[in-house]
């Protein structure tokens, strides 16, 4: 009876000495883990630990821990905590748990098992955190998931910092917005101004369409992205793509805008866009490009390669509209040109050139104030030349060109090849006449109000000119130099684009072949788009 009674004294003096919950701890070593309550205490032989159970209160360096039982090595400074486990650091951290590991010397705290880590409106569920309280950071690592108001974060690894609201989360990323899911390799996370930093390769899904990027970030409130690293945009079905060195990107408007190596492409409409600097709107399929601008239509067999200093291209669900300004040049294999401004329309298939255009075609080229093409299934039927029409024929012998002028100029065109052409107002031709043996009996020089003729494997085969007509045919002993061009005649062979590589020269002409005053007969007033 004795030793029970004494054994009674020293427990009840124990806990008497124990401040109530909640208050700040008596003067002495801050160090030192604090047990400020328990129902009961033991302590067992050969066993190191004092043995605590029902309310058990501990304090260190602002932090109360609560618990139903725990072991405490006050030699070690450490206590390890079963059942209920509950810190609550301030008035806004609160971890719950199974199990808790407390070493007073690190300030670390390790939890297992049913983990809930509230910090304001944001909770951290987990079943393994390490809790450094020296640094205010807490990390799992064997999977775990992060809830605010707006999104819902889990992965393998993560760690979280209450201080800067900072989220750091690695190993099968997952972001689950009520309108977009991102999955990524390493996330940042901010629960304040709700950033997501992209560290890693990730894939941003919604109703919308897809981002595959490897670095950036994206506002999860406003959905504005800025995406580095040939990031990539995708429409949902796949068939329009957005890719660039640095994409602003809202996928609420659909506004991307590209600074670096734009790449648009249509892959439905086998169109392609790509600049320095360009913008697209993935809801209205408005797309331009500028700084080395040049755009590909692959719908048919051969393809068509234009250049401008700023490119514009409009698609609706059935049409696309492209235009070019500023610095023209476009190659196909079966025709090329140059001008000021382009402007294509699928609607009616029609091609308007504009602003010294220049037109070639095999051996021939076309040049004039304004030139209209229709397209048949994306193959040239008909070149219009209005207000002023200079066509020219290499004859590849001894610089020797038929030519053909006039106001408004017609030219037909059969599987890529000139076959026909009509001329309305002035015309004036200058053709070398041929025996059958190809043999030159002369130039031939014509001026009449109306002309057409035939063409067949590059040799004029019928001439018709009406109503009142001139003609004269010099032998080629009598020609002079000056007889062998019509006025205005300029061969702009050096300018013309010889290849997909070719389209970004300067159009700029020799300083003696440049734009002069047109013939007085043609003047009149410029016709614009």
């Amino acid at each position: 009876m004795l030793l029970l009674g004494v054994l009674f004294v020293i427990m009840t003096s124990a806990r008497a000495q124990q401040p109530p919950s909640g208050q700040a701890p008596p003067v002495g070593d801050t160090r030192i883990v604090e047990l400020r309550q328990a129902d009961l205490w033991s302590k067992r032989s050969g066993f190191d630990a004092e043995i605590l159970t029902g309310n058990v209160v501990f304090f260190h360096k602002g932090a109360f821990m609560y618990c139903d039982s725990a072991y405490l090595f006050q030699q070690s400074n450490r206590f390890e905590a079963f059942s209920n486990v509950r810190m609550e650091q301030g008035d806004t951290l609160f971890v719950y748990g199974d199990y808790l590991h407390y070493d007073g010397n690190s300030q670390l705290a390790r939890l297992r098992n049913n983990i809930r880590m509230e910090d304001r409106n944001v909770t951290l569920f987990t079943d393994s955190l390490d809790y450094d309280r020296t640094v205010n950071l807490g990390y799992y690592f064997e999977g775990g998931m992060l809830v605010d108001e707006e999104n819902e974060l889990t992965s393998f690894w993560g760690q979280y910092a209450p201080d800067t609201k900072e989220a750091l989360f690695s190993d099968s990323v997952k972001l689950v917005n009520e309108d977009y899911t991102i999955y990524a390799d390493t996330l940042k996370y901010n629960t304040e101004s709700k950033y997501a930093d992209i560290l890693g390769p990730s894939r941003i899904v919604s109703d919308s369409g897809y981002v595959h990027t490897s670095k950036g970030w994206y506002n999860t409130v406003t959905e504005d992205a800025r995406l580095l690293d040939r990031s990539e945009v995708y429409s949902n079905d796949g068939t329009k793509v957005l890719i660039g060195d640095t994409i602003l990107y809202n996928r609420l408007t659909g506004e991307g805008e590209v600074f670096g190596n734009m790449y648009l492409e249509d892959k439905a409409r086998k169109a392609i866009l790509q600049g320095n600097y360009g913008f697209y709107n993935e809801k209205t399929e408005y797309g331009l490009a500028t700084d080395s601008a040049f755009a590909i239509d692959y719908s048919q067999k051969e393809r068509m390669f234009l250049h401008g200093d700023t490119l514009l291209m409009v698609t609706d669900s059935v049409y696309r509209d492209i235009r070019a300004y500023d610095g023209v040049r476009f190659y196909r294999s079966d025709i090329q040109g140059i001008c000021d401004s382009l402007h294509y329309a699928s609607r009616d298939s029609m091609v308007y050139l504009t602003g010294n255009p220049v037109l070639w075609n095999e051996h021939n080229q076309i040049l004039g104030d304004r030139i209209d093409l229709l397209l048949n299934d994306s193959t040239l039927e008909k070149a219009m030349i209005r207000d002023y029409a200079f066509a020219i024929q290499d004859r590849n012998i001894d610089k020797q060109y038929n030519q053909l002028s006039g106001r408004d100029m017609t030219a037909f065109f059969r599987d890529g090849e000139l076959y026909h052409v009509l001329v309305e107002g002035n015309a004036q031709s200058l053709y070398y006449l041929l025996e059958k043996d190809s043999t030159i009996i002369g130039l031939n020089k014509t001026e009449s109000p109306y002309l057409s003729m035939d063409i067949e494997n590059d040799q004029i085969r019928r001439l018709k000119l009406w109503s009142t007509t001139k003609a004269v045919t010099t032998p080629l002993p009598q020609l002079r130099e000056e007889d062998t061009r019509l006025q205005g005649f300029v061969w702009l062979h050096y300018l013309r684009p010889t290849g997909p590589d070719d389209i970004f020269r300067s159009n700029e002409r020799r300083a003696s072949e440049a734009v002069e005053q047109r013939p007085r007969r043609f003047q009149r007033e410029n016709v614009t788009l």
